[in-house]
């Protein structure tokens, strides 16, 4: 167990755990994964707006939808209207009952068998310091720091449900759903709609939203904002910006919230590490560069490909 920074010691939730797998387990998992990836179609299983875990995607591709998507309704004098969810401990409480099944109707009969008894009868122990808990068995959720947890996660969701008039982004459990109108209204009604029939489809799978991390955003250069929407009935909380994927989108898309903190960020990092990279560090230059290129170039360049990609309606309006 790893306590959380500036969280307090005696309570339960302010520690990470981290999750131990034996060995002979994590050889047999990846054996396993790139035979089952040679032998099924993975990509017609998985829908194509899922990037998480997949080759050739990545976070930057998934956001740079987001913003194309944002733009292209700036173009056209339309409003985005925008809710991110933050899926409750998505990993740790996939339905066992649900996943089995979903195995069983889309991986060849053999694969389902072997998965089957993968996932039964697994126990789990938590050690803290040198005490030990006693052993209970493993209900739910897919192997945390395994090579088939990402996959059947994915194979779990891979049913999420779509609509015509939305879009929808999806990077393992970070999701949003983005509706684009001239009427503001409309364009809440939209994401209204698709809000109901995902609520339904997590009720059916024991799914559970954050609330409190979920957010609905409005981007658009007119003074307008769409109207509020609910999940499960209760109102998400609207914010001029929004943190998905490691960016932060404000409701003009300036990047200027980015911007800000990344430099928080990197200012932070650069104090940590003056005592390598500073004047008195008797580290080599090409120490030094090697750690700027390791730690904190991959900070600042982060995302900065999108920095360009703004219509120029939010360009005008951004300088005016």
């Amino acid at each position: 167990m790893i306590p959380k920074p500036g969280k307090p010691v005696d309570n339960v939730t302010s520690y990470r755990p981290i999750s131990l797998l034996p060995i002979s387990s994590k050889v047999f998992e990846t054996l396993l994964s790139k035979k089952l990836r040679s032998d099924v179609a993975l990509s017609a299983l998985l829908p194509d707006y899922q990037f998480g875990f997949r080759t050739g995607h990545s976070t930057v591709h998934q956001t740079h939808r987001v913003v194309h998507e944002i733009a292209k309704g700036s173009e056209g004098q339309q409003l985005c209207t925008a809710a991110f969810l933050d899926v409750a401990q998505a990993f740790d409480k996939v339905w066992h009952t649900g996943l089995l099944y979903k195995l069983k109707t889309t991986l060849p009969g053999p694969y389902y068998l072997l998965l089957k008894t993968y996932l039964h009868s697994r126990y789990f122990q938590v050690k803290y310091n040198s005490s030990y808990s006693t052993c209970h068995e493993v209900l739910s959720g897919v192997p945390q720091g395994s090579a088939l947890g990402p996959l059947l996660y994915l194979i779990f969701t891979a049913d999420l449900p779509t609509t015509d008039h939305t879009t929808i982004t999806t990077f393992a459990d970070d999701t949003g759903l983005l509706a684009v109108h001239t009427d503001p209204t409309v364009a809440s009604q939209q994401l209204q709609q698709h809000l109901n029939i995902l609520q339904a489809w997590f009720d059916t799978w024991k799914i559970k939203i954050n609330q409190a991390k979920t957010a609905h955003v409005t981007f658009t250069t007119k003074h307008t904002l769409c109207p509020p929407v609910t999940m499960n009935n209760v109102p998400i909380s609207m914010r001029t910006d929004v943190k998905y994927l490691g960016l932060y989108f404000d409701q003009r898309l300036t990047w200027r919230t980015n911007i800000k903190a990344k430099r928080q960020h990197l200012n932070l990092k650069l104090r940590g590490m003056y005592w390598l990279l500073g004047r008195r560090s008797k580290l080599s230059l090409e120490n030094k560069l090697l750690l700027y290129k390791c730690v904190l170039k991959p900070v600042r360049t982060y995302g900065i490909k999108l920095g360009g990609v703004r219509s120029r309606t939010i360009r005008k309006s951004s300088n005016g």
